[in-house]
């Protein structure tokens, strides 16, 4: 028969062997997970050079067309500065002589009308019109 300390022993080396048996279990698997992960950190890699080199190519061709598009906005910012400045010239070149014939047109009427000895009429603002030259200043 076994002693105490002998029993004593012998459950300590019995649960150390257990300890071990689980914790090589646990190693192992560990061990196989590492692995997996490797594997699937090169499977990857492998996936992903290609597809960074894709957006590279990518992103460089969304640049070009934004330098493209820029150039074309420019063009057209140019082209409404030039309308702009041709309405201004077609404005001062049109509007302004049938301004002062207009005026010269209503004066003469006027003088016309005054040396006849008739009543000066002035035309009455149509409903609606809120042009200055309309209200009647005053």
């Amino acid at each position: 028969m076994l002693s105490a300390g002998e029993l004593a022993g012998l459950l300590v080396a019995v649960f150390w062997a257990i300890l071990v048996c689980f914790l090589a279990v646990v190693l192992v698997k560990l061990t196989r997970l590492l692995n997996e992960t490797t594997k699937s950190v090169a499977e990857l890699s492998e996936r992903l050079a290609p597809l960074l080199d894709d957006m590279g190519r990518t992103v460089s061709e969304a640049n070009r067309r934004l330098v493209e598009t820029e150039a074309i906005t420019d063009n057209a910012r140019a082209v409404s500065g030039d309308l702009v400045k041709i309405t201004g010239v077609a404005s001062a070149l049109f509007a302004t002589p049938l301004i002062k014939i207009s005026a010269l047109g209503h004066g003469l009427r006027a003088a016309i009308a005054a040396r006849r000895g008739g009543p000066v009429s002035v035309p009455a603002p149509r409903q609606g019109d809120r042009s200055p030259a309309r209200r009647g200043r005053g």
